[in-house]
């Protein structure tokens, strides 16, 4: 076994990515045309492919229809960032921290609500907890993006949202996506 700090190989562990450093990644791999080009475009559903992110992170490759989004959800311990390579993506997220159990239902205050738009080469880093929706608000243009998280998923958590009421729907597991 490894001393603490190091990886399997006895080598010193990297260090965790940043969300600046997650955010320099999908901002460079972003800028990648083949990659972008090479992503399977459904008219339908949302299509993705896993990449190798920086520091043993989690990297997606992920393509927008029209109009598709990804409901309200947070990424639980994970840091993150994604940046639109193609098209324009609005971001909706909340600026309070979510108790992480035992609750099901939170009457938010009115000021919680950030409205991004997040054009072509525009991305943003969020740190843990972070509750968000992504969507391709746009009625005739695919959209691309590319997200990172650090560490890599653990769970996803799935609200509705009905004014300012918030509930917990669904937890997923990383089976669910993978």
């Amino acid at each position: 076994m490894p001393p603490p700090g190091s990886a399997p190989s006895g080598e010193p562990a990297a260090p965790a990515p940043t969300p600046a450093q997650l955010l320099d990644f999908v901002r460079r791999t972003a800028a990648d045309a083949e990659l972008i080009a090479s992503l399977p475009l459904d008219p339908e559903g949302r299509t993705w492919v896993r990449l190798e992110g920086p520091s043993g992170s989690e990297a997606w490759l992920i393509g927008w229809p029209p109009g598709t989004g990804t409901g309200w959800h947070d990424h639980a311990e994970s840091v993150g960032a994604f940046t639109t390579a193609r098209g324009e993506l609005t971001e909706n997220s909340l600026a309070v921290r979510l108790p992480s159990e035992g609750w099901r239902t939170l009457e938010l205050a009115a000021d919680v609500d950030h409205r991004r738009a997040l054009p072509n080469g525009r991305g943003r880093a969020f740190g843990t907890h972070h509750v968000h929706e992504v969507l391709n608000e746009s009625t005739t243009e695919h959209a691309v993006s590319v997200h990172a998280y650090y560490p890599p998923l653990p769970l996803i958590r799935r609200f509705s949202r009905t004014g300012t009421v918030l509930r917990l729907e669904q937890v997923e597991q990383p089976e669910d996506w993978q």
